[in-house]
């Protein structure tokens, strides 16, 4: 098929590269030109693994172009993505500004049958919006041609995204009539051959069925640290009870991991959007409300065990840091869990030497007014002259670390493990105190 993908952003990228690795012929564009410019230089602007190759495979195959131009866009296909970002507003909703352009924008130019799917993340009724914009440029040019529209949330982890799309778990597909179902299901179906994991609804329904995902995901994220502050006071390891717990078919594995609280560009954004929906039709969104205030109150949750740790006062200490982005495997530092904590430690007077094997850049962009940090070439570099260390993110590299060498450097020989990635008893025997997060220890 002949697809064009609106947004060179996360979402829009690993949608045009994955689309034309199987056979598709793509045009992805974007408003800004330095972006395209880079892109078609063949340098990605994000890191996700998995995604450089795939676009250069595609793009030296042909199958993959990219444009600022929407002439261009439409001109090259029928089906259309709208992949751009929907950032929170002052009031927590959802900004629809970016969905809406395009839709004008499209409308301006659309010449032939349209399907319009979008696959940003937007509030129910949104669809309904895209239409009646489009139908409005379509009408003042008194243009005859029938557009319909479609919702096609995304599903990836940031990390893991080439293998989400590639390897779905679910495709949830809103539509309005057969026709648009069919169009999206035979371009899905290269991505769903073992079984079928194609779930089609209507629009309204695919809108919501994103945000709901997004808050349970967040919801559970939010109790296991809760949990784990009770844990704490009440001498008992939070990872002991999340293996538990975990065991039970009704409850699984998955995001029962206690922490500094969930960052990114999705959860966070997510529920206050989902939040200030409630809002507008007078429910009370008990559950979502408390899961934000959870996430607020447990960003600062490593500050305060490391304030604790010496006795109430930071001031002239040196605190290593691994770990900016808000997870492993992505430079992606929006609402990052780091933020705060270096925020709190250097406001307080202590000193930050930070490693990050990504972020590093976007974290010098958020940090470049912050007095009392410094940024270095690797994890062992960051602990030299410094009294404890912290670690935030989750990197491979940081799984299996010298426990002894560690202790010889630190001067307070303190590891403060926001991810709970280690084995305290293992830990201790090397000659560090460990303050993990709900591990049994009320400071």
């Amino acid at each position: 098929m002949r697809v064009t993908v609106i947004g060179a952003g996360y979402v829009g990228l690993v949608t045009s590269g994955c689309f034309a690795d199987v056979g598709n012929d793509v045009v992805c564009i974007d408003t800004d030109p330095k972006k395209i410019e880079r892109l078609n230089h063949g340098k990605i602007p994000l890191r996700e693994p998995g995604l450089d190759a795939i676009v250069a495979r595609n793009s030296t195959a042909g199958r993959l172009k990219f444009s600022t131009s929407y002439q261009e866009a439409v001109a090259h296909a029928s089906v259309i993505f709208i992949a751009v970002g929907t950032p929170s507003s002052e009031d927590g909703s959802a900004d629809l500004s970016g969905v809406l352009s395009c839709a004008h924008a499209l409308g301006e130019k659309i010449v032939r049958d349209t399907l319009v799917v979008i696959k940003s993340t937007v509030p129910v009724g949104t669809n309904d919006q895209v239409l009646a914009a489009l139908q409005k440029e379509l009408h003042q040019r008194d243009t005859n041609v029938q557009v319909r529209t479609a919702s096609n949330p995304e599903f990836l982890k940031e990390g893991a995204a080439v293998d989400d799309f590639m390897r779905p778990d679910r495709i949830i597909v809103g539509v309005n009539d057969a026709a648009a179902a069919d169009i999206l299901r035979a371009l899905y179906l290269p991505f769903n051959r073992n079984r079928d994991r194609l779930f089609i609804m209507d629009v309204r329904s695919a809108e919501f069925t994103k945000y709901a995902a997004n808050a349970m995901l967040a919801l559970r994220i939010s109790f296991m640290n809760e949990m784990a502050d009770m844990a704490d006071w009440l001498g008992v390891d939070i990872e002991e009870v999340r293996h538990g717990i975990g065991a039970d078919p009704r409850i699984g594995p998955h995001f029962l991991y206690a922490g500094m609280g969930f960052g990114g560009s999705c959860f966070p954004k997510d529920l206050r959007a989902l939040v200030r929906l409630a809002d507008s039709i007078g429910e009370p969104a008990l559950l979502l409300r408390s899961s934000l205030q959870v996430n607020e109150r447990q960003r600062g949750i490593l500050f305060e065990k490391i304030k604790a740790f010496f006795g109430g006062n930071v001031q002239g200490k040196t605190i290593a840091l691994w770990g900016l982005a808000f997870k492993a495997n992505t430079d992606d530092m929006r609402e990052a869990p780091s933020i705060m904590l270096v925020d709190l430690l250097t406001r307080f007077g202590a000193r930050v030497r930070a490693y990050d094997p990504a972020a590093i850049n976007n974290a010098r962009q958020i940090f470049k007014t912050t007095q009392g940090i410094t940024f270095t070439a690797s994890a062992r570099e960051a602990c030299e002259d410094a009294d404890v260390l912290a670690v935030v993110t989750e990197w491979l590299e940081f799984r299996s670390p010298d426990f002894e060498w560690l202790a010889a450097t630190l001067t307070h020989k303190a590891l403060f493990d926001g991810r709970n990635l280690y084995n305290p008893a293992f830990v201790r025997a090397s000659g560090l105190q460990y303050f993990g997060v709900g591990r049994g220890q009320s400071n």
